[in-house]
């Protein structure tokens, strides 16, 4: 069973899609087709760049296309729900055990409140869950109402997710327009999301850094 396989499956987009409306619904950022895709191709860049096989990087990156699918249950421990509806439906698709337990175990495991990066496809998850922070994911069109994650989503001009050093450190690159958000607010809201990055960064035998408007902050 493949990432394309997965990509196609109708159910899973549908779960997908409704996902997305409930987190609309509740003033949530962007988690639909945009958000899964950005991070499986962040997923593949990782782990192909780290050396891992083709199969854990397909595994890799039908984690990263399912994570958010436990929204439809609820944002509670959405991971969870996420992880247990994912094994029914690879499971009812025959995907062999193994390969499942690497992909619930990732999809378990990619929220801040409660994630571990246990494996590599786990790590490289959170990374690419985390590092997905743009102005596109905002869904509020009217600025003189966002809320704090609304402004510092729209505040990121650009971000990018680069390995350096001989593959020793992990940098996550981003430029803030602080005209909507100070470099404080992004903290307030995701330092524990980069602590969990740094944390996975480790468990793939690296260092993660943090550089916001040129300067390096972790």
């Amino acid at each position: 069973m493949t990432y394309e396989d997965i990509k196609n499956n109708n159910a899973i987009r549908e779960y997908i899609k409704q996902a997305d409306e409930s987190l609309v619904a509740l003033g949530f950022t962007e988690h639909s087709f945009a958000h899964v895709g950005k991070v499986s191709s962040t997923v593949e860049y990782i782990l192909t760049t780290l050396g891992y096989t083709e199969h854990d990087v397909d595994l890799a990156k039908i984690a990263a296309y399912m994570h958010d699918i436990g929204n439809l249950v609820n944002r509670v421990d959405h991971s969870q729900s996420g992880a247990i509806m994912s094994f029914r439906i690879l499971d009812n698709m025959g995907m062999p055990a193994e390969d499942i337990a690497t992909v619930v175990t990732a999809i378990g495991n990619h929220d801040e409140g409660t994630g571990v990066p246990v494996n590599p496809i786990a790590a490289a998850l959170i990374l690419a869950d985390k590092s997905d922070v743009r102005r596109t994911r905002v869904r509020n069109a009217d600025i003189s109402t966002f809320d704090i994650h609304d402004r510092v989503n729209y505040s990121v001009v650009s971000s990018e997710l680069e390995i350096e050093n001989d593959r020793k450190a992990i940098v996550l690159r981003i430029e803030i327009d602080t005209k909507y958000s100070s470099v404080m607010e992004y903290f307030e809201i995701f330092l524990n999301r980069m602590v969990l990055c740094r944390k996975a960064a480790e468990r793939l035998g690296m260092v993660f850094h943090l550089n916001i408007n040129g300067q390096r902050l972790l």
